[in-house]
């Protein structure tokens, strides 16, 4: 699996850097309030890629530390209910059913 998985990202290294050679001419990016930017359009593709998926990042954030904050509430759950019972079992009881909450 591991030689598959280093011929693919060969293969997808060429492509990519076959896409960047063929690539190289410059653009002009005007933003607001006269602001110019000028370089090559594999680098601004390059840049926008980055900045795009930084900020795809960021606003996952949240979701990510609301799932961890929950799922660290429920461990403290079932530490507290299996102290209470005053079996330290990680195993569910045979004729257990296990709810999950969407």
């Amino acid at each position: 699996m591991k030689f598959v998985s280093t011929i693919a990202g060969f293969i997808l290294f060429v492509l990519f850097f076959g896409f960047a050679l063929k690539n190289t001419q410059e653009v002009d990016l005007h933003f607001f309030l006269g602001y110019e930017l000028r370089g090559p359009l594999v680098l601004m593709l390059l840049a926008f890629f980055i900045a795009g998926a930084g900020l795809g990042i960021l606003a996952l954030t949240p979701t990510v530390f609301r799932h961890r904050r929950e799922a660290s509430q429920h461990k403290n759950t079932v530490q507290a209910l299996q102290s209470a019972a005053g079996t330290g079992s990680t195993q569910p009881p045979a004729d257990a059913v296990a709810v999950v909450p969407h």
